[in-house]
């Protein structure tokens, strides 16, 4: 059997490890990190083990991606289950090396549970609702508390539960990409953006005070842009609950992740971090619009 790069691509799901970059940057910036030099590694580190629960994703539900979606590469014959395990277990491995390189111990101590919630999730967790939608907004947040380090975790917090909470939306709303969602699924994503977007906003307000209005000016467009991207899709999946709105919605989510980790890292003034960030969406742009001609699920 021939196995392709693009085979292991589709796998992990390339163009969405892209929207995990920013964790990092967002909570080493929330805890005053500097982006530089071996702290370069945690990004990476992040995309390795979300690289890792996407083929682990696949591994679980093979059987039932046979029936709902026999095009993806397990259910398609393209890469094998044993194959597809073994991908995520050497990209966890690679992952967790990674955070200690990058973070030390510090980091190192959050990437463990980070990667033992993955793996809860996709072999455990997903199969119900709440705790699926749960357990992947804890791996978000674990994720950007990893870019702070185990010792600096208290000040990343909030930016934690704003990604988390993000997530965990987004997370509902991806069950009904084939057979349709629920209003009040897609309706409280669109609360949870609503929610998420005054969070951040209200957070830059504090944080600049009366004397410093132009500080938050940026934390305000990309937060205007998180919202617009996100919240659009999300109004017209609660409009209507179609698969096709929800999967729209998803995919939206996924991707509108990207401005909300750059306003939390305008938030706590990190320029560097920022604009690394809009790099990695314009690239995230620009890989899309390559592969258009393929059906590459993010979800």
């Amino acid at each position: 059997m021939v196995i392709r790069a693009h085979d292991y691509l589709e796998l992990v799901r390339a163009p969405a490890v892209l929207t995990v970059l920013g964790d990092t940057l967002a909570g080493g910036a929330a805890a005053g990190q500097p982006l530089w030099g071996r702290r370069l590694a945690l990004p990476v580190a992040s995309a390795c083990l979300y690289a890792a629960g996407m083929a682990l994703n696949d591994y679980a539900d093979r059987e039932l991606d046979a029936v709902e979606r026999p095009e993806r590469p397990i259910p398609s014959g393209r890469i094998t289950s044993r194959a597809a395990l073994g991908t995520a277990a050497g990209l966890t491995g690679l992952g967790l090396a990674l955070s200690l390189a990058g973070g030390g111990r510090g980091s190192g101590a959050v990437a463990l549970p980070l990667a033992a919630s993955i793996w809860t999730y996709d072999l455990v967790a997903k199969r119900n609702a709440v705790t699926g939608a749960a357990a992947m907004g804890v791996c978000r947040g674990l994720d950007v508390l990893m870019g702070a380090g185990a010792e600096r975790a208290r000040a990343a917090l909030p930016a934690a539960v704003v990604m988390g909470s993000h997530t965990v939306a987004v997370t509902a709303l991806s069950r009904g990409e084939v057979n349709g969602t629920e209003r009040g699924t897609a309706s409280a994503a669109v609360a949870t953006t609503a929610a998420v977007t005054t969070a951040v906003v209200s957070g830059a307000l504090h944080a600049a005070g009366p004397a410093n209005p132009g500080r938050v000016l940026p934390v305000v467009a990309a937060a205007a842009v998180y919202a617009a991207r996100c919240g659009r899709p999300q109004w017209r999946a609660a409009e209507r609950p179609t698969a096709a709105n929800a999967l729209e919605a998803t995919k939206n989510g996924i991707r509108s992740m990207l401005p909300l980790q750059a306003a939390l890292a305008l938030r706590h003034g990190s320029w560097h971090a920022a604009a690394v960030i809009g790099a990695v969406d314009v690239a995230g742009r620009l890989l899309r619009t390559r592969t258009s001609g393929r059906k590459v699920s993010e979800s």
